[in-house]
């Protein structure tokens, strides 16, 4: 209970209870408004505090796992924190534009990003300085725009499992892809906004740099505490598996070892035909032929 109640004083302090205008209000978030101010509304902080803590589970497990999480945000408020947060996790973003089609169409933005890595390859081994001072000029001004719209997307090979949204109604086109393919959305969700276009809503700000911050980071914390479990786990897995290297130990491996290669020796000689029946000579009483000349 505590670690909610100072959870919910940074909450207050960051600004994160401050709403939109009255008028300027979606209906379906009446149960995460606490009350009016001024013509303002404001947020309920309890259920602030319950939208972060299911959302982080989520995107824990999720992490945990293995999968990708891939944080979109491209209000120019939230465009550094959430590309440093994501950098700290390794995880894809984006904070420049979201391209139409980068989900639905994976394959196609794939290729683009392809053609990004070859440039860059060829600027590292210096290969482009075969080419002439125009081509030059246009293949490194290509690589910039690229790898503005698509840097933070470069290191993933497959779309990712779920997608974390600082504004669900400024990147309704991020959501619509990913309700298309049925990805898991999580998403800072404003009183202006349908709060249940997302799986895990979050009501909060979602235009001070403050309130941003403190709930990225908190879910950044979340993922980062999936990953490092993961990592225990497989050290764990690697300890267990480590062999045992008393004398007793390796004398029954290698027995097993040449139990092994023997019967594989059989089956694959068998497989290969090369092991045949013998063969019964027939005698003169069998049906055989009988010598010539008796």
């Amino acid at each position: 209970m505590e670690n909610n109640t100072s959870l919910q004083q940074q909450l207050l302090e960051a600004g994160v209870h401050f709403g939109h205008l009255k008028k300027k209000w979606n209906p379906k978030m009446l149960p995460y408004i606490f009350a009016e101010k001024k013509g303002i509304h404001i947020i309920d902080l309890n259920k602030t505090v319950e939208g972060l803590q299911e959302s982080a589970a989520a995107l824990k497990s999720i992490a945990k796992s293995g999968r990708k999480i891939m944080f979109v945000a491209t209000k120019k408020q939230a465009k550094e924190i959430v590309s440093d947060c994501a950098k700290r996790v390794n995880m894809p973003f984006v904070t420049e534009r979201w391209l139409g089609g980068m989900l639905t169409n994976f394959n196609t933005v794939r290729k683009s990003v392809k053609k990004m890595q070859s440039i860059e390859k060829m600027l590292n081994d210096g290969s482009i300085d075969n080419l002439t001072k125009k081509e030059r000029l246009t293949l490194s001004r290509d690589k910039e725009k690229m790898e503005k719209v698509l840097g933070g997307i470069a290191q993933i090979s497959r779309v990712p499992a779920a997608l974390f949204l600082v504004d669900i109604g400024h990147e309704h086109i991020a959501l619509s892809e990913a309700k298309r393919l049925n990805i898991s959305t999580v998403g800072i969700v404003d009183t202006n906004c349908d709060p249940n276009k997302v799986d895990f809503a979050i009501p909060a700000n979602d235009d001070a740099t403050k309130s941003i911050a403190i709930v990225v980071n908190y879910i950044t914390a979340a993922i980062a505490e999936g990953l490092a479990e993961r990592q225990a786990e497989k050290d764990d897995d690697d300890s267990n598996s480590e062999t045992d290297d008393t004398p007793e130990a390796k004398a029954a491996r290698f027995e097993k070892r040449v139990d092994g290669a023997a019967g594989g020796d059989d089956q694959a000689k068998r497989a290969r035909g090369t092991t045949q029946p013998k063969r019964r000579v027939p005698g003169p009483g069998a049906g055989g032929r009988k010598p010539a000349g008796k």
